[in-house]
């Protein structure tokens, strides 16, 4: 008998290794950017605060904006998010994740709100699972925390009744966040959440990484999109 319960701990303990070793490696193969990123942002002159990429603008406002990277998606590729968008007076960090997982570092915002002091408002967001990361850390947020973002996602649990302004930018042709699991989850933002379609979007344009595996193809440019997702959020942080 003790033989069986032996053999039967053994073999949970090396299906549990399998699946330990099987996930590490799987995280090591991530989007890394584009050329097209390379084209357009001067990645030597990326600053870093050590604990991922930090935008500082030369004429702050006041706001910042933090960008969970969707998952295995380098944060880099969103480094012309992050210039441009700090071109317009936000502070904006793309934090590090564990093993470019979000959900493996959702509270990362509060240390990067922390950090930033003189930063009196913040809005929090991601692309994919970089989305449903933040919404984690905005079941319980820092009071400086006044809006909540995504970028091809959605939230993982009810915001419904939340005090936090919220926005939800997706793609047409997204193949992986389909605009029928957007709207399914219309019940989870707040009422006067604002929802923004990006027509020939799709998934993997959100960032400057090329192609993703189970995504549409795109009708419009990476640039095309970036620029209207960048113009869409300095139109809803205005307004809130």
């Amino acid at each position: 008998m003790k033989k069986w319960l032996f053999r039967i701990i053994l073999s949970i303990l090396a299906v549990v290794l399998i699946a330990f070793f099987g996930f590490f490696t799987y995280a090591q193969f991530d989007y890394e950017p584009s050329v097209l990123l390379m084209e357009n942002v001067d990645v030597q002159k990326i600053e870093s605060d050590g604990e991922g990429l930090i935008f500082q603008p030369e004429a702050p406002n006041g706001k910042g904006i933090i960008l969970y990277q969707g998952a295995k998606v380098e944060e880099e590729a969103y480094a012309y998010l992050g210039q441009t968008l700090s071109e317009q007076g936000f502070l904006v960090s793309i934090p590090r994740m564990p093993l470019n997982f979000g959900i493996l570092g959702s509270r990362t915002a509060e240390a990067v709100i922390t950090e930033h002091a003189e930063v009196e408002e913040w809005f929090l967001g991601g692309h994919s699972l970089g989305g449903v990361a933040a919404s984690f850390y905005a079941e319980d947020p820092s009071p400086k925390l006044k809006g909540l973002y995504f970028l091809g996602s959605y939230p993982a649990s009810d915001f419904s009744e939340s005090d936090l302004a919220m926005l939800s930018i997706y793609g047409e042709f997204d193949g992986l966040s389909t605009v029928e699991k957007i709207k399914e989850s219309r019940q989870l933002f707040v009422e006067e959440a604002t929802f923004m379609e990006i027509k020939g979007g799709n998934h993997a344009q959100f960032g400057l990484y090329g192609e993703q595996k189970g995504d549409n193809l795109a009708e419009i440019t990476p640039i095309d999109q970036q620029d209207q997702t960048i113009a869409t959020l300095i139109k809803w942080i205005n307004e809130n």
